[in-house]
């Protein structure tokens, strides 16, 4: 029995970037197109089948331990966008700001698909949801730039609604305008009470 169930979401990529200047900071550059590999996006400065670890997994491993890179790629949501720029006071948000590598519009309630959710392309391109993003300050202090204040409301107002990140699973060129379809664990919610 299958352990992804294929759903009726699909998701259009609407932008695609990477992360190429290591010295840039968080800033990514906008494309066209994006080759992924097993390591992640080929040129990204987030690629690589392993990373050091960082703040997010302190409860787990010591900061810097080499672990499984499950943090290839940041995907954000079109809408959940909109909504960070309403509450900042700002028109829009530039995904380049947030070091995005992909932004869709069309799953609704994007940053809480569940972890080990798959994004197929039609060509089979596929990515793996780790889990929901946590807002930084890395992408405030761009924000700082250009409007101060909308720099500090970001970390608050982006709760929930950064997106997720994801690794690679097949290997594959994914395109603006592609179609990616969303297969979700068949399984109950965990209910360790019940």
């Amino acid at each position: 029995m299958p352990a992804l169930k294929p759903t009726d979401h699909y998701a259009d990529v609407i932008w695609l970037g990477a992360v190429t200047t290591p010295d840039a900071g968080i800033t990514s550059d906008p494309l066209d197109e994006l080759d992924l590999t097993f390591a992640g996006p080929q040129g990204d400065t987030h690629a690589g089948l392993t990373r050091p670890s960082c703040s997010r997994v302190t409860s787990q491993y010591p900061r810097g331990t080499d672990i499984r890179n499950t943090r290839q790629i940041s995907i954000l949501c079109a809408d959940e966008l909109d909504r960070i720029a309403a509450v900042i006071g700002l028109d829009k948000i530039d995904p380049s700001w947030l070091g995005a590598t992909m932004v869709v519009r069309g799953i609704p309630d994007f940053s809480h698909v569940p972890p080990s959710a798959r994004l197929q392309s039609q060509s089979g391109t596929t990515v793996t949801v780790d889990m929901q993003n946590r807002p930084c300050h890395l992408p405030a202090r761009v924000i700082s730039a250009i409007d101060p204040q909308a720099g500090k409301r970001f970390k608050s107002a982006a709760a929930g609604l950064r997106g997720v990140t994801a690794w690679v699973e097949r290997p594959g060129r994914l395109r603006l305008g592609d179609r990616l379809r969303l297969h979700a664990p068949d399984q109950r919610e965990w209910a360790p009470n019940s």
